[in-house]
This record gives C-alpha cells, structure tokens and sequence, in this order.
C-alpha cells in the first residue's frame, strides 16, 4: 500500500475519532462552565459576607458612640436644670448642643451603613439563588457527561486501537506531519485532487479550491511519497475516481473487470409474452 494511501486511512479513522470525542468535549465544556460560574459565585459571595461583618462591626460601634452620647446628654440635661446662674446653664447648653451635633453625625453614619449592609444582605441572597441554579445545571451537565462517555467508550477505544495499528506501518515523520496538521487544520489536514480535465491539466485541490500543478497531481498515482497543496498545504490524495483518471493501467482493468461481469451475469432472459385474449362470441339476439 502506497504511503498516501496508509496517511489517508489512519485521517479517516481519526476522523471518526475527534467527531466522537467532539461530542464528549461540547459536554465537558458545559460542565466546566458551571463548575467556573460556582466558584466565582462563592468567590462573589464570601468577598460580601467578609464587608458585611465589616460594616456590622462598624454599626456597633456607631450604636455604642450613640448610648454614650444619649448617657452623657442626660447628664448635661440634669445638670441644666441643676444649674444655679445663667452662665453655667449656658455652658451647659452649648456642651449639650455639641453632643446633639455629633449624635446627628453619628447616626447618619448608622443608617448610611445600614443601609449599605441591607444591600449586601439582598445580593448575598440573589448570589444563593444563583448558586441553586448553577447547582442544578452543573449536576445535569455532569450526568450528560457521563451519558455521552459511556456511549461512545467502546467505539473510542476500538478506533483507538484500530489507529495505533494503521499508524505503526508509517514513517513517524509522516505520523507527526499528519498529526501536526490535524491539530492545527481539524478535517482539512487532508484534501482530495478533484480532476477536472486530465488533458489540459486541470486539478483543483477540494479544501482551498485552488488550481494544482499538473506534476503534484501525477506524482500522486504513485503515492510514495507526501504530496502537499502549494496553497492550504493540506496533504493531497487521489479518490478511486480520480486514481482511475490518471492511471491508464487502471482504467484499463477496470473496463476489463466490467466486461468479466457482465460476462458472467449473462444477458437477461426476456419474459415470455401473454396471449392475446380472444374476444367473447356476440349474444344473439331474442
């Protein structure tokens, strides 16, 4: 067997492969997704619930600078009323008028980080509805996963196995030429020369549909060595039909093969014709 012929039967083999393993990727893939969704579902979640206990910490302190100022304006408030000339009930006044002031401050600040904490609270909880959701679809695409590969695991391994074995009869340089452009051009590592018209030299390559030199398409009736595309550079093979095109010796012995069979089949026996049906004699008349 010519060495393009081996290349092209280990190309469709291991077409057949990476169409199966396609599948099993397109699942994983999902799978991956949501399993990358989740973790910067909890990454989102765990940064929120960290300024949450910030903001809950800084809450307290603010409620416990309000009961300091309330315990010390009750004080300033007896004191007022204790109080024996206008000058000390003045001084008072302004002192309590201070301690109102940074109350006021102090319980803006409360309530912004109040509110800053409820908001919190609400996108901690849509991060846990999100987080059941993906949940959820992780364990669907896990179970489509585990479908898809122990579909195709038997078939996966007999390809496998049937590759290794078409691959042990080629030269590793043209193992790695071919893997080579499988992994960087997929089905297109390989392309048929589509004759258009042997006597005027016209061969187009079936990937890029760009004109063949005549000699790359001759060279291949041999086949025993790599022939490339001068454009896509994909590895070119010759089809039975185009084989069977530049190969005289071969049309030859296909016409031969197709008069042995028809030989051998013998010309088809004609069915024997029906009689005519004679017409039914007249009614005579009453």
């Amino acid at each position: 067997m010519h060495l393009t012929d081996k290349l092209r039967k280990v190309f469709e083999v291991e077409k057949q492969l990476r169409g199966l393993k396609a599948r099993l990727h397109e699942a994983e893939r999902s799978l991956a997704k949501y399993e990358k969704d989740l973790t910067a579902i909890q990454t989102d979640k765990a940064k929120l619930e960290t300024d949450l206990k910030q903001l809950t910490a800084q809450a307290a302190n603010f409620e416990g600078e309000t009961k300091r100022l309330d315990a010390r304006m009750a004080v300033l408030k007896e004191q007022m009323d204790n109080a024996k000339t206008n000058k000390e009930y003045k001084a008072f006044l302004t002192e309590l008028n201070t301690f109102k002031a940074d109350r006021d401050r102090n319980e803006q600040s409360a309530l912004e980080i109040m509110t800053k904490a409820d908001e919190m609270k609400k996108q901690i909880a849509s991060l846990d509805d999100k987080k059941g959701e993906r949940e959820q679809l992780k364990t669907v695409a896990a179970n489509e996963r585990t479908t898809r590969h122990n579909e195709i695991a038997d078939r996966l391994t007999e390809l496998t196995a049937q590759r290794d074995t078409l691959a042990k009869d080629l030269p590793q340089d043209a193992l790695r030429d071919l893997q080579r452009l499988l992994d960087t051009r997929g089905e297109d590592a390989m392309g048929i020369v589509e004759v258009v018209d042997v006597k005027r030299g016209e061969f187009h390559c079936s990937v890029c549909m760009m004109s063949l030199p005549t000699d790359k398409a001759l060279g291949l009736v041999k086949g025993d060595r790599i022939t490339k595309c001068t454009s896509c550079q994909c590895i070119l093979y010759l089809d039975e039909e185009g084989a069977l095109s530049l190969n005289p010796n071969a049309r030859a012995q296909a016409k031969e093969d197709a008069k042995i069979r028809a030989l051998s089949t013998g010309p088809k026996a004609k069915a024997p014709k029906k009689p005519k049906a004679e017409p039914a004699p007249a009614t005579p008349e009453a």
